[in-house]
């Protein structure tokens, strides 16, 4: 209730009918109030180092579907807070903690890498901020760590590494494998995920090769596959990583007699710089350059005429990011305060992206196709679908 003070009454009195608005916007409720501002959406993603790019595609692919709802969410404006978490796992809740506590953000997007999105994961269950994940693909975040407000708009290691092991087993009818990865929770993820699947199909990985993350000198480590010859190999790299991994695999000649196979982190984003140590390279991904589907034509015109280029699955994950946030809006009415039925709504809803339509599983991840491609001069282009509206088993998630 609002008491009028004596030095109040008279201005009150005095005031036009202009006032009465004001003051009834001063007696809405808490939420109500906070459902006419505008809407904090915390950025958290790499914008330096190894992963730079990402982060920008990420981030252009939230704003343009943002701009293209007119700037708002269930009516809501957008008001963008951004940290550079550097990819650094070390940093990732002291950044985390300068969203939520110091900024007051109502919604965490973040990140690429997944040791810093474990941070951020364990700060958003803690506080019960809104969360989605527009890559970083660590298991546990929609395995042990999996939580009502924690959503995922990419992919779990599994899916891809997983998706792979099938087709090198079963399309390619290769027996023995190797992997390489840098030594951090997704690269082991996805190793495994690979083995996984190779091992159904009757193949065997003999060795499972890392370094240290953002290590880049290879040479010892092709030395050894070399030695080994394997009748393929696996890689998990992404960024600058898989720029100088690829050249590297084909500047040593094991293009020519070993397949190198890899989720389509290996190639996307990376074509270009590859040039010519590329080509004919097959990869699994939930995304394609050439899927040439309405929704995926109008979203590449879009992005291409906002951003001058074209984009790639960062940008898509991005954009679903901002597209599951106004499924979820749009059933509260942008009342962020109503946290179960936002979580609900979200988890229900079914995304109508660039990639194709998915619903997320019990624990908030995609169930989506995955698709084979091939790399051909600079696109990943799609040559059938690997695995088909594949969900992660979210081992451990006890919601």
């Amino acid at each position: 209730m609002i008491r009028l003070t004596t030095t109040l009454a008279p201005m009150i009195r005095m005031a036009t009918l202009a006032t009465v608005p004001a003051l009834a916007a001063i007696a809405l409720p808490a939420h109500a109030q906070d459902a006419q501002g505008k809407l904090k959406v915390g950025l958290m993603l790499p914008y330096s180092g190894t992963y730079a790019a990402l982060g920008t595609a990420i981030e252009n692919g939230f704003r343009l579907y943002v701009d293209e709802q007119g700037g708002k969410l269930a009516g809501r404006e957008i008001a963008f807070f951004k940290i550079d978490d550097e990819s650094e796992p070390a940093k990732g809740t002291e950044n985390v903690n300068k969203l939520i506590r110091r900024d007051n953000v109502d919604v965490l997007v973040g990140s690429v890498h997944s040791g810093v999105a474990m941070a951020m994961a364990r700060a958003a269950r803690e506080s019960g901020t809104l969360m989605i994940v527009p890559n970083a693909g660590a298991d546990a975040i929609t395995g042990p760590m999996c939580a009502p407000n924690v959503f995922r708009s990419s992919f779990s290691n599994w899916q891809p590494a997983y998706a792979m092991g099938r087709v090198a087993g079963e399309q390619e009818k290769k027996k023995k494998a190797m992997t390489i990865t840098w030594k951090y929770a997704a690269g082991e993820e996805a190793a495994n995920g690979f083995k996984e699947g190779f091992e159904k199909t009757g193949g065997q990985v003999i060795r499972q090769l890392t370094l240290p993350f953002p290590n880049v000198e290879f040479q010892a480590l092709l030395t050894e596959i070399a030695a080994a010859k394997p009748d393929a190999v696996f890689a998990f790299f992404a960024g600058g990583g898989a720029v100088k991994f690829v050249k590297d695999y084909a500047a040593a000649g094991l293009n020519k007699s070993i397949p190198l196979y890899g989720p389509g982190f290996l190639t996307d984003g990376t074509l270009e710089a590859q040039g010519e140590s590329a080509q004919g390279m097959l990869t699994t991904l939930h995304y394609a350059d050439s899927l040439n589907t309405p929704r995926d034509r109008a979203f590449r015109l879009a992005y291409a005429k906002a951003y001058k280029m074209q984009p790639d699955v960062y940008a898509v994950q991005g954009y679903d990011a901002a597209q599951m946030l106004a499924a979820g809006l749009a059933a509260v009415n942008g009342d962020v305060g109503r946290k179960a039925e936002l979580n609900a709504a979200i988890e229900k809803a079914r995304i109508d992206s660039p990639r194709g339509p998915f619903t997320l599983s019990r624990a908030h991840n995609p169930v989506q196709d995955f698709y084979l491609r091939r790399v051909e001069g600079n696109e990943n282009r799609m040559i059938g679908v690997a695995s088909k509206a594949l969900a992660d088993p979210g081992r451990g998630c006890k919601l």
